[in-house]
């Protein structure tokens, strides 16, 4: 099948992304990238245990599904997935909480950064396990599909992921049963610390790959938050409709290494300068300027997001660690702690 990736004109995008979506894009970037930024300071602080994985300078793909998807799509992330489970409309206090290991976490504290999930919100958990929600998000989709509910499941996934078996099995599957699935690679061009072109037989990762299971290839600029709202639209569209399954490659840059313990030295001299000229947030606030938005209006989001995140940030310092006494709950379906075989 043949590419389609051709962006649409300014006049095209005016007509299907209204003023009022458009701030909500750039205010979801905003919530985003200030959380995850506080997030940084409360580990400098010691506030916040172990590692975690950011995804700053990657906001724009997050934004883009969020405000596309409906309430009741299914949202399947990475461990690099605070910015999607807030992207969902998970609360900053249960998110920093979490990460923080507060009872008032999204889940109670005992999860932690590379766990977060917010059933009620659609957001279907984070996974550890390179590939392993492919499946899953999948198996989510064929139920849908078997209720004949329009939901869609929306799995995220990193550039690495495409050389991992469960990658090939998931589409395959999705493919051949249509299930109403879209595939989201975030191409950051890094596999922890190996550049993905290293070990890769084609430049594009996942959209080079789309042919062979007759999908078409869509490489997208992940960076910018109106293509990514624009294609996210398109693909939840195609799903609803029973058109199967879509594979989105979304070109884009970490602003920090692979984790908070990675200073990110492999990478090449000047390369992080270069993509922070693209930074999707600065860039965003730049267009809706020349599209006539004013100042004051995007200054007020601004600072309505600064109060968000001084807020949530207050809430979870002052909830307390959770009891020695949930030590057992949530381990198993009833609750309990009795061994099941």
């Amino acid at each position: 099948m043949t590419t389609s990736t051709k962006r649409k004109s300014p006049a095209q995008q005016d007509i299907e992304i209204g003023q009022e979506t458009r701030l909500e894009l750039y205010r979801m970037q905003l919530e985003l990238r200030y959380c995850e930024k506080r997030a940084y300071d409360l580990f400098l602080q010691n506030l916040i245990k172990g590692t975690s994985h950011l995804s700053l300078g990657q906001e724009a793909i997050a934004a883009g599904f969020g405000v596309a998807m409906r309430p009741d799509d299914w949202t399947f992330c990475t461990y690099r997935g605070h910015a999607h489970t807030l992207a969902r409309g998970a609360s900053m206090e249960g998110v920093l909480g979490e990460l923080m290991g507060r009872q008032c976490g999204l889940l109670g504290g005992k999860g932690g950064s590379m766990h977060l999930a917010d059933v009620t919100k659609g957001a279907m958990g984070s996974y550890a396990i390179i590939g392993a929600h492919l499946p899953i998000a999948a198996g989510a989709a064929w139920s849908a599909q078997y209720r004949g509910t329009k939901q869609v499941a929306v799995c995220f996934f990193g550039d690495g992921t495409t050389n991992i078996g469960a990658f090939h099995e998931a589409l395959n599957f999705s493919v051949v049963w249509k299930l109403p699935v879209v595939f989201v690679c975030e191409n950051n061009l890094y596999m922890e610390y190996t550049p993905i072109s290293a070990v890769t037989a084609v430049p594009n990762p996942a959209s080079d790959r789309a042919s062979a299971y007759g999908l078409p290839s869509i490489n997208v600029d992940g960076n910018d938050a109106d293509e990514m709202y624009l294609t996210a639209m398109a693909a939840l569209e195609k799903a609803r409709d029973g058109g199967g399954p879509s594979l989105i490659e979304a070109r884009t840059y970490r602003h920090s290494g692979h984790s908070r313990a990675d200073p990110g030295k492999y990478r090449p001299e000047g390369e992080l300068e270069e993509w922070l000229k693209r930074d999707p947030i600065v860039t965003y606030r730049e267009r809706l300027l020349k599209m006539g938005f004013n100042d004051p209006t995007l200054q007020d989001v601004e600072n309505e997001v600064t109060r968000k995140v001084e807020a949530a940030t207050a809430t979870a310092k002052a909830s307390p660690l959770p009891s020695i006494a949930d030590i057992e709950k949530n381990v198993w379906a009833d609750g309990g702690a009795a061994w099941r075989n």
